[in-house]
């Protein structure tokens, strides 16, 4: 987590063409078949911009409601910040990692990679 904070602070430090604050609410929901498992909402709060004309940005965080099928409600802290970079006027690559605690002493992270084509 000491990681993807410094990193937010170095770009958001980074000359910036377009930047700004941002509220972000999201909500992911799994099924198993046609069981529901569950959902968590987040409410985060972010910053995005650009560092030159080729590299965006954007870092977030905030409270993640997580309601498990026939469970209690749990409020727990998550963020992500992530990367794009076009390659070309058509190809755009991008990264995010993710972090949210837990109820436990082991938090979750994740990590997204891609590679985006424009027709």
């Amino acid at each position: 987590m000491k990681t993807l904070i410094a990193a937010g602070i170095l770009l958001a430090s980074a000359p910036a063409a377009i930047a700004g604050p941002y509220a972000n609410v999201e909500s992911n929901t799994g099924y198993q078949g046609t069981d529901y498992q569950g959902s968590t909402t987040d409410f985060h709060v972010g910053y995005e911009g650009e560092a030159g004309e080729k590299l965006g940005y954007y870092v977030q965080a905030g409270p993640s409601v997580i309601n498990s099928d026939g469970g209690d409600s749990d409020t727990e802290f998550s963020g992500k910040g992530g990367v794009s970079f076009a390659a070309t006027e058509k190809v755009n690559v991008y990264g995010e990692v993710s972090f949210a605690t837990t109820d436990t002493d082991t938090n979750n992270y994740g990590t997204k990679v891609g590679v985006k084509y424009l027709f």
